[in-house]
């Protein structure tokens, strides 16, 4: 099987021994996106903020490999407090044409860097 990892420079840098994607044959795998300014790594802001960021993310790692957020199939979520759902999901339907994607949406006890969320994919070129 071949795989190909991503990595953007427009996109925090992973954090710990694993690629920002794989691309396997017309699969895009996406690890988890968090809310993190590409250049400083800083986290800043409430639910909305963040979540604009961890989408930015999210499409610098998509595009690098060629594709775009219309290209996503499916994504999971993952909340700090799922108070924030309605608020995340106005956010969310701004950055995703419909048909959106399947998706999956999760309260985590804690995410890295104490993020309030982080977001996932899978696309297809």
């Amino acid at each position: 099987m071949d795989k190909k990892p991503i990595s953007s420079p427009n996109a925090p840098a992973a954090i710990g021994p694993y690629s920002q994607g794989i691309v396997s044959g017309r699969m895009i795998f996406t690890s988890g996106q968090l809310p993190a300014d590409p250049e400083t790594g800083a986290i800043t802001g409430g639910i909305e903020e963040q979540s604009r960021r961890a989408i930015e993310n999210l499409r610098a790692v998509l595009e690098e490999a060629g594709a775009s957020l219309a290209s996503v199939v499916k994504t999971t979520v993952f909340l700090k407090d799922m108070n924030d759902f309605a608020a995340f999901n106005a956010v969310y339907a701004h950055y995703f044409p419909q048909p959106y994607p399947a998706r999956s949406c999760v309260q985590a006890a804690r995410l890295p860097k104490d993020a309030l969320l982080e977001i996932e994919a899978i696309a297809v070129l």
